[in-house]
C-alpha cells in the first residue's frame, strides 16, 4: 500500500517542521507528511542545542546567515508570543578578558552595526559587572536582543498547527527513509519502515545525514557532513546565581566555533559549554561513542584531514577538555575567575552537523540544493534553529520553482542555493 501526499518533508527537526508549517500556511488544502526516523522529535540537533535565540551579530554582513538570522529571530519571537511558548529575551554579553582580544571584539561590534543588530553597545569592566556580577572583563558588548527558548516546544507546536490547519497532514514518527525512487518523473516514491510514500515534491531536512540522503538521490557532492560533539557541564544549584543571562567569550577567528560559554536555560539552570571535538559517531553523545561506518566515512574524506592539519593544536586542546573537568573549568574561569571545580557538574552533549569541503574548510553559510524537483537542505549549522522560519520561507520559495530550467544556477551570498543538474 502506498500513501500519497502533495508534499513530503523528510526530517522532523525544527527546520523540517518549520518548512512544513510554512507550506501548510500557504497551501491549506494540500496534504503534507513529515517523516521522522525517531519515535519522537528533538532527539538530535533540535533538542540538543543550547536553546539560544541568536541576534545575528557574528555573521558576515549580507550573508545568507546574517539575513536569515535577523529575519528568523523576529519571526520566532512573534511566533512564540502568539503560541504561548516559553522564551526570555535575557540579553548576552560578549566578553574580552585580555587586551589582544579587543581588536576581535571590535570586529564583532562592526559586524553587528552592519547587520543592524538592535541595541548593541560597548560596556566597560564595571558596566559588565552590572549585567553579570561574577564576570571579569576589560570590555564587552551588550547584545539585548539575544535570548533563550525551548526549540523542542517550538517544533511540537509546528507539528500541532500543521495537523490543525489540514487534518490530512501529519507528522509520522519511527519512519526512516531507506530508499528514494526518483526516475525524474513527476511522482517520487520513498521507501520507509512504514511502507511506501508517493509525492511530487520532496524536501530533505535531515541534519546529520543530509549528505547521505542527497547521495541516495543521485546528487553529486564535493563536500561531506562531519560531526563535532559538544559536551556541556552545568552550574550546581548553589552556583546558579552566578549567571543572569548569556555570557560568551570572544571567539577565536581561526576556529569556527564560538567557544565555551554560560547559557541560562529556559527550563531552568545554567549550562556551561560546549566544546567542539571530532565525533566518531554522527549521533554519538558520549566521549567514547563510536560507529565504524561514520568513522571510516569521515576519515576517508580528504577534507577531514586538511581540517585536522589546519587546526590540530586547537583541536587537541578541545579534545583534552572533553576528558578533563579541570581543563573545562579552567577555560570558563577566564571569564569567571571565582568558578571552582565544585561549582560545575557534567550535563548533556550534542553533535553538530557541519559540512566540510575538500579543502578542509567548514562551509560557513546555509546550503540548499535542488535536483529533479527534490530539495536538500545540506548545511544548516547554528543559527539554523533561530533562523528556522526564515529558512523555511526560502525553501518554500524554491519548492514553488521546480519548473526552473535544469541549467539555471541561483546563488545567494556564500552558498545558499543552486540547482544541481
Amino acid at each position: 500500500m502506498q500513501k500519497k501526499y502533495d508534499f513530503i518533508i523528510v526530517g522532523g527537526g525544527i527546520v523540517g517542521l518549520a518548512t512544513a508549517y510554512k507550506l501548510q500556511l500557504k497551501f491549506k488544502d494540500k496534504s503534507i507528511a513529515v517523516l521522522e526516523k525517531e519515535s519522537t522529535i528533538g532527539k538530535h540537533q533540535t533538542g540538543r542545542n543550547s536553546g539560544v535565540i541568536h541576534s545575528g551579530i557574528y555573521y558576515t554582513p549580507n550573508s545568507y546567515k546574517a539575513k536569515n538570522c535577523k529575519n528568523g529571530r523576529d519571526q520566532l519571537v512573534t511566533f512564540a508570543a502568539k503560541n504561548n511558548i516559553d522564551y526570555d529575551i535575557c540579553g548576552k554579553v560578549i566578553v574580552a578578558t585580555t587586551p589582544n582580544e579587543l581588536p576581535l571584539l571590535e570586529a564583532i561590534y562592526k559586524k553587528g552595526i552592519e547587520n543592524k543588530t538592535e541595541g548593541i553597545k560597548y560596556l566597560n569592566s564595571q558596566e559588565t559587572k552590572e549585567k553579570e556580577p561574577y564576570i571579569e572583563a576589560i570590555k564587552s558588548i551588550w547584545v539585548p536582543t539575544a535570548g533563550i527558548i525551548n526549540y523542542v516546544q517550538v517544533a511540537n507546536k509546528f507539528a500541532e498547527l500543521i495537523h490543525q490547519i489540514n487534518p490530512k497532514s501529519s507528522l509520522i514518527t519511527s519512519c526512516k527513509v531507506t530508499e528514494i525512487i526518483d526516475n525524474s518523473s513527476k511522482i517520487k516514491v520513498l521507501k520507509t519502515e512504514k511502507g511506501n510514500f508517493k509525492t511530487e515534491k520532496v524536501i530533505f531536512c535531515t541534519g546529520l545525514h543530509s549528505d547521505r540522503n542527497a547521495v541516495k538521490n543521485m546528487v553529486s557532492l564535493d563536500m561531506q557532513i562531519v560531526g563535532f560533539r559538544g559536551d556541556y557541564y552545568k552550574l550546581t544549584k548553589k552556583a546558579e546565581s552566578k549567571i543572569k543571562g548569556l555570557v560568551y567569550p570572544v571567539p577565536d577567528p581561526n576556529f569556527p566555533f564560538l567557544g565555551v560559554h554560560f547559557t541560562k536555560m529556559i527550563t531552568g539552570g545554567i549550562e556551561c559549554g560546549p566544546n567542539a571535538v571530532f565525533s566518531f559517531k554522527r549521533e554519538g553523545y558520549t566521549t567514547t561513542s563510536f560507529n565504524f561506518k561514520d568513522t571510516v566515512q569521515a576519515l576517508r574524506f580528504k577534507g577531514t584531514w586538511k581540517l585536522f592539519a589546519k587546526h590540530w593544536r586547537k583541536g587537541l586542546d578541545e579534545y583534552k577538555r572533553a576528558f578533563s573537568k579541570k581543563l573545562f573549568v579552567k577555560e570558563l574561569s577566564k571569564m569567571m575567575p571565582s568558578l571552582s571545580l565544585t561549582d560545575v557538574e557534567p550535563a548533556r552533549s550534542g553533535v553538530r552537523a557541519q559540512m566540510l569541503d575538500t579543502f578542509g574548510n567548514m562551509v560557513d553559510d546555509f546550503k540548499i540544493i535542488e535536483k529533479n524537483g527534490t530539495i536538500h537542505v545540506l548545511n544548516a549549522p547554528s543559527p539554523a534553529a533561530t533562523s528556522c522560519l526564515a529558512i523555511a520561507d526560502e525553501i518554500v520559495a524554491k519548492a514553488l520553482s521546480f519548473n526552473l530550467d535544469k541549467n539555471v544556477k541561483m546563488e545567494h551570498d556564500t552558498c545558499c542555493y543552486y540547482k544541481n543538474s
